[in-house]
């Protein structure tokens, strides 16, 4: 670390630090952080899933009406 040494980020607050945090990773594009292949394939699973079972789904307002009419 050249710009920031790890004295001076220890003398941060826990709040500064965190924001540190955020702006390094806001600072980060799409391409920056490779995904591995084994979590692409999660979310592929996933994805097939979450379309599949779409159709059996009932949405937010339904099951509301039926919270508020069992309570």
């Amino acid at each position: 670390m050249n710009a920031l040494s790890k004295i001076s980020i220890s003398d941060l607050t826990v709040e500064e630090r965190l924001e540190l945090i955020g702006a390094l990773w806001d600072s980060l594009e799409d391409g920056d952080v490779p995904v591995p292949a084994s979590h692409l394939a999660e979310l592929e699973r996933r994805m097939e899933t979450f379309e599949q079972d779409k159709v059996h789904s009932i949405s937010w307002d339904v099951i509301r009406a039926e919270l508020e009419r069992d309570f």
